[in-house]
C-alpha cells in the first residue's frame, strides 16, 4: 500500500499542466513586458496581448520589408525568370516556334498551381521544372537552356535586394518628413547642444532636428548611387562563363526590370555577390548608427526629474512596482533595433570575409533569403517614426535648462571683440573668470551681479595691460549678451541656428525630400512597367497553339 500511494502521489505531480511548468528563462523574462495599470491591460487572446505590449513598447517585428517583398519570394522569382526565359528563348529560336505556346502554358501552370489547394511553392528550381515537365513533357526543359542555378539565384537575390532597398528608402522618406515637420514647429524652441558630453552652446531644436534630417538625406543619396550598381542583371551567364547558346542577356534584363547588365560573366554570378550586397547593407548600418545616437540623445532626458522632452502618456508604460515611473520603451526598443541592424551588417561582412569566389557563404546575405538587414532596417525606421510622433517638447523647460548654466559665456568674448575691439583672448579670460566666480557662488546668469562683472573685467584688463580696463558693456547689454535666445538669433553664416537660416534650410530639406520621394516612385514605376511588359510578351506566347 505504501508503495502504491507513493506512485499515486508522484503521478499526480507529473500531471501538472505543461503550461504551468515555467523554465527559469521564462520566469526571468516575465517582468520585462511592461504595462500601464493591471486593470488597463486585459487582453482576450495571445495575439491581442502581444499587440498591446508592442504598442506600448513601440516594437515592430515582421519577416519582410513590405507585403510586396513578402509576396515576391524565391518561388515568385523562379516564375518570373522562367517566364522571361521562355519569351527570350522563343524570340531567339532556342525554343522552336511549334513548342513555344505549349511550354509557355506549362510555365504558367507551374505558377498557377501554387495558388490552388495542395499547390506547391518549391525553393529549388529543378523542382519547379518537374512541375512544368509533368504538364508539358520533357520539352519544357528547353527554358533552362544557357542558364544555371548560379545565375538564377544571383538574379533573384538582386531583384529581392533592390525591392528591400526601395522599401528602406521609402521608410527613410517617412522619417525625414517627420523630422522636417517637427523642425518647422520648433524654429524658436531653444535647447542645449553638447560637445564632450557637456553643454556647449544654445541652438534651436529645429536646427538640431535638421542636422539628422540632412544626414539621412545623405543616406538617400547613397541609396540612389548604390541602386545604379545594384539593379544590374546577372541573368544569362549560366554558371560563370556563359554557354554555347547566344542568350540575349539584354532582353532578359529588361523583362526582369533591370537597368542593364553586370557584363563580365564571372563577375555577374561570383564576384559582384560580394561587394554589391555589402555596399547596400553598409547604408543601413550607417543609418542605424545615427538612429541610435538620436535615440540616446532623447533617452538621456529621462535621467532628469523634469525633462524638456517627453513621450505621450499612451507611449510609455508604468513600472510593475514603482508607480511614478513612465518607462520609455519605444525609445529603448528603437535603440535595440538599431543595434540589431548594425549587428546584421557585421554578419553580412563576416560571411563574405576570407571566402574564395564561388562559395555560397557570401551569397544570400543582405537580401530577403539571407540575413534580414533591411527587414530590421525598415522596422527600425518605423519605430523611430513612432518615437518622433510621440515626442512632446516643453520649450519653457528647455530654456530653463539653458538659463541654469553658463552656456552663453562665449558670447561675452565675441561681443566684446565684435562691438568694442577687445582681443578675443582677453574677452575669453574675462568670461572664464565670470563663470568661475558664478559657480563658486552658485549664481546663474540672470542672477550675476553687474558690479562683479565690472570688477572682473578691470582685473582682466590689468592682466593683459589694456589701456581701458572699464567694462564697455552697460548692464542691459551685459544681460542681453547672456540670453540664450539672443545668442541663437544673432548667429550669422550659412547653416547656423538663426531663425531665418533655419527656415531656408527647412525649405531646402523639403525640396530634397520631394526629389528623393519622386526618385523612389520612378524606380517602382519602372519595375511595374517591366512587369507589365513581361506579362504581355508571355501571355501572347502562351496563347499560341
Amino acid at each position: 500500500m505504501k508503495t502504491s500511494n507513493r506512485i499515486t502521489r508522484r503521478a499526480h505531480v507529473l500531471r501538472v499542466p505543461a503550461t504551468f511548468m515555467l523554465s527559469a528563462g521564462l520566469l526571468g523574462s516575465m517582468g520585462t513586458a511592461g504595462a500601464a495599470d493591471t486593470l488597463d491591460t486585459a487582453c482576450r487572446t495571445t495575439a491581442e496581448c502581444q499587440a498591446q505590449v508592442a504598442r506600448l513598447q513601440g516594437t515592430v517585428n515582421g519577416d519582410a520589408t513590405s507585403a510586396l517583398a513578402k509576396q515576391q519570394d524565391v518561388f515568385y522569382w523562379f516564375g518570373r525568370i522562367n517566364m522571361a526565359s521562355t519569351v527570350v528563348h522563343a524570340e531567339q529560336g532556342i525554343i522552336p516556334a511549334p513548342l513555344a505556346g505549349r511550354i509557355a502554358r506549362g510555365v504558367s501552370h507551374s505558377i498557377d498551381q501554387a495558388a490552388q489547394p495542395g499547390g506547391k511553392r518549391p525553393t529549388d528550381v529543378l523542382q519547379v521544372e518537374k512541375i512544368i515537365t509533368d504538364q508539358v513533357g520533357p520539352e519544357g526543359t528547353l527554358i533552362h537552356t544557357g542558364r544555371s542555378r548560379q545565375d538564377i539565384h544571383s538574379t533573384l537575390n538582386a531583384a529581392q535586394l533592390r525591392l528591400e532597398v526601395l522599401d528602406f528608402a521609402d521608410a527613410l522618406v517617412m522619417v525625414r518628413k517627420r523630422l522636417i515637420e517637427l523642425a518647422g514647429k520648433n524654429v524658436d524652441t531653444y535647447v542645449p547642444a553638447y560637445t564632450n558630453g557637456v553643454q556647449a552652446m544654445p541652438i534651436s531644436y529645429a536646427h538640431y532636428l535638421l542636422a539628422f534630417a540632412d544626414s539621412f538625406e545623405r543616406d538617400a543619396t547613397r541609396i540612389r548611387e548604390a541602386y545604379a550598381r545594384l539593379n544590374l542583371s546577372p541573368m544569362g551567364t549560366a554558371v560563370l562563363a556563359n554557354s554555347s547558346w547566344s542568350v540575349n542577356r539584354e532582353r532578359l534584363a529588361a523583362l526582369l526590370g533591370f537597368d542593364g547588365l553586370i557584363v563580365n560573366s564571372l563577375d555577374a554570378g561570383q564576384i559582384s555577390t560580394y561587394d554589391v550586397p555589402l555596399e547596400a547593407a553598409s547604408i543601413a548600418s550607417s543609418t542605424a548608427i545615427r538612429v541610435g545616437a538620436l535615440m540616446q540623445d532623447v533617452h538621456v532626458q529621462y535621467h532628469q526629474t523634469r525633462p524638456w522632452l517627453l513621450l505621450g502618456a499612451s507611449n510609455t508604460y508604468t513600472s510593475s512596482a514603482m508607480p511614478q515611473k513612465a518607462n520609455p520603451g519605444v525609445i529603448q526598443n528603437t535603440r535595440a533595433k538599431a543595434t540589431d541592424v548594425v549587428a546584421s551588417v557585421q554578419a553580412v561582412t563576416l560571411r563574405a570575409h576570407n571566402v574564395t569566389p564561388g562559395m555560397i557563404d557570401y551569397k544570400n546575405t543582405a537580401s530577403a533569403s539571407g540575413v534580414k538587414t533591411f527587414v530590421l532596417g525598415v522596422e527600425m525606421l518605423q519605430q523611430l517614426d513612432g518615437v518622433l510622433a510621440a515626442l512632446q517638447i516643453d520649450p519653457a523647460r528647455a530654456l530653463e535648462e539653458l538659463d541654469s548654466d553658463w552656456i552663453t559665456s562665449m558670447e561675452l568674448a565675441e561681443t566684446l571683440q565684435r562691438a568694442h575691439g577687445v582681443p578675443f583672448r582677453v574677452g575669453h579670460h574675462f568670461a572664464s573668470e565670470i563663470v568661475l566666480y558664478a559657480r563658486s557662488q552658485n549664481l546663474r546668469p540672470k542672477e550675476f551681479p553687474y558690479e562683479q562683472a565690472q570688477r572682473i573685467y578691470a582685473e582682466a584688463g590689468k592682466k593683459y595691460q589694456l589701456e581701458q580696463a572699464v567694462l564697455p558693456l552697460d548692464e542691459a547689454t551685459f544681460r542681453a549678451t547672456l540670453s540664450p535666445a539672443n545668442m541663437v538669433r544673432t548667429r550669422t553664416g550659412t547653416g547656423g541656428p538663426q531663425p531665418a537660416e533655419v527656415r531656408r534650410m527647412l525649405a531646402a530639406s523639403s525640396a530634397a525630400l520631394a526629389r528623393d520621394q519622386a526618385w523612389v516612385q520612378a524606380r517602382r514605376s519602372r519595375l511595374i512597367g517591366a512587369e507589365a511588359s513581361l506579362n504581355r510578351s508571355f501571355l501572347e506566347l502562351a496563347r499560341k497553339p
